[in-house]
């Protein structure tokens, strides 16, 4: 599994995304609460951290991107030793990464027919042409065809 983005633990920390943002955060402190299991029913070992220590020290300093690290790292780990986290925690990050989508305010969906021309998918696009006709000379500000108040 893929580490948990160090960027999106702070965001979520910090409390972005509003009530999704606190929803994701709440399911994902339910999540290191679960009990440590291993896949091989021995008893949990104690060297490997369930990442509620972590979690609390981001909660009480969001801005501090080591603790977001620190917190990656355990979940990442127990991960590792724990299946039942691991595909449960890959489950929560798809709700977290959705919640972040939805925060930056981009929806990359193209639908309803066949476009003709180039199609941009992303954010703060500016002086961008492509094999556009030039634009008419200044006519003291009325565009071609229209009057000063924008009438034909």
């Amino acid at each position: 599994m893929d580490p948990i983005s160090i960027a999106l633990l702070a965001a979520l920390a910090g409390g972005f995304g509003g009530e999704a943002g606190r929803q994701v955060w709440v399911s994902l402190r339910d999540l290191v609460r679960r009990p440590l299991n291993r896949s091989d029913g021995a008893p949990a070992l104690p060297a490997v951290s369930s990442g509620e220590v972590e979690l609390t020290a981001l909660v009480q300093a969001p801005d501090e991107t080591e603790h977001a690290q620190a917190l990656s790292t355990a979940l990442a780990v127990r991960a590792a030793v724990d299946p039942d986290f691991a595909s449960a925690l890959g489950t929560w990050a798809e709700q977290a990464h959705r919640v972040d989508a939805m925060r930056s305010g981009v929806s990359n969906e193209i639908s309803g027919g066949t476009q003709y021309g180039p199609v941009l998918q992303g954010l703060n696009y500016s002086q961008l042409t492509f094999n556009a006709a030039p634009a008419p000379a200044d006519q003291g500000g009325a565009v071609e065809g229209l009057d000063s108040e924008g009438e034909q």
